[in-house]
């Protein structure tokens, strides 16, 4: 599974940033990652310049194979924070989906 990261407008995606996803992403990656191709991750500052208390808006895409893709997204008042709450969501929403399509192939 491939995780392709793509900074916004306003935000910098460090190393430490990069680490953090990968951490992140390591549960779904670990459920899921058989079922998935790529999970693709945005982020957009909402704020721009003016601050303000959220700030950093997340939004993780993942490609299940011969599915539509799942989007789950999280704003925080910074990226580390934001893309931590939009992979907890993505947890949820792959288990629903997926666990779905389990049950159907069980029946």
């Amino acid at each position: 599974m491939q995780i392709q990261i793509n900074p916004g407008p306003g935000v910098h995606v460090s190393d430490a940033l990069e680490q953090s996803i990968r951490e992140s992403l390591q549960t779904v990656e670990r459920r899921f990652g058989d079922h998935l191709t790529r999970i693709e991750v945005h982020f957009q500052d909402v704020n721009g310049p003016k601050g303000g208390e959220v700030n950093k808006h997340c939004r993780l895409e993942a490609r299940p194979r011969g599915l539509d893709p799942v989007l789950a997204e999280n704003s925080a008042d910074d990226a580390y924070d934001a893309v931590r709450g939009a992979s907890r969501k993505l947890e949820r929403v792959l288990d629903h989906r997926l666990g779905k399509l389990a049950d159907k192939h069980r029946h």
